[in-house]
């Protein structure tokens, strides 16, 4: 199983590890979309005030442009403890232990715009870069990505990909037709759709699996193991959906 993470606006900032290595990240066929979109952040960083409109910056985010200007230099995390936010609070990663720290570097992928999916522990700077940026030099990031990234998740061939993104996130990769995946919504018992508790319960969901290890390889494996956990996950009406029901 793979799962695919969105990731956050929200970042911290530096890092420990050696300058990203485009070359060492997960989907290698992607490697010539994200030197494109690499080289046209760094471009747009020597024009501070062109960066701040482009990237919708307020003058407290400035910041961000030095971040972006020093993408191939600056030292890099693992990408699972780059970001910060609601989902990344509940996952909660400092509190995991090896092992299960070891599951999410197997089996998950963030997606983030500058780099499509890159694996749990791979190394990424900080970066500013919304899946929604008119990114000059770029065609719009959705079609810059989405059919390469649909390409390269079916040639790696997982058997199976439950997929927490956002909606954006989703367009700028659809999952192929080729392989099997669920896409979660969260609700409650009535069936309403909610959205910071969303945010906190998919990252609560990501840390069970990682405490858990589970091995699953499909739809029918994810909803025995959540039945074991408690986790009540029923179907969502839409074809390849699936709702995580969380207490109102």
């Amino acid at each position: 199983m793979k799962i695919l993470l969105p990731p956050s606006e929200t970042k911290h900032a530096g890092g420990s590890g050696a300058s990203l290595n485009l070359e060492t990240l997960a989907l290698p066929a992607l490697t010539v979309q994200r030197t494109a979109v690499i080289d046209a952040l760094v471009a747009l960083a020597d024009d501070p005030a062109r960066a701040q409109r482009v990237l919708k910056l307020s003058d407290r985010q400035r910041g961000d442009i030095d971040h972006n200007r020093a993408l191939r230099t600056s030292p890099t995390m693992p990408a699972i403890d780059r970001y910060t936010g609601v989902l990344y609070d509940a996952l909660d990663t400092g509190a995991l232990d090896a092992a299960a720290r070891r599951w999410l570097g197997r089996h998950v992928w963030v997606h983030a715009a500058p780099f499509g999916p890159v694996g749990a522990l791979e190394g990424i700077p900080a970066y500013r870069l919304a899946a929604g940026t008119a990114l000059p030099g770029i065609a719009p990031l959705r079609r810059h990505w989405a059919d390469a990234v649909t390409a390269a998740i079916a040639q790696h061939s997982p058997p199976f990909v439950l997929d927490l993104r956002s909606e954006a996130y989703v367009a700028l990769g659809p999952l192929p037709a080729s392989v099997a995946s669920a896409y979660v919504r969260v609700v409650t018992e009535q069936g309403r759709a909610l959205n910071h508790f969303n945010k906190k319960a998919k990252g609560e969901l990501v840390r069970a699996l990682a405490e858990d290890r589970p091995h699953v390889r499909s739809l029918a494996g994810l909803r025995a193991w959540a039945d074991e956990r408690g986790i009540e996950i029923r179907d969502g009406g839409d074809a390849g959906v699936i709702e995580l029901v969380v207490a109102s």
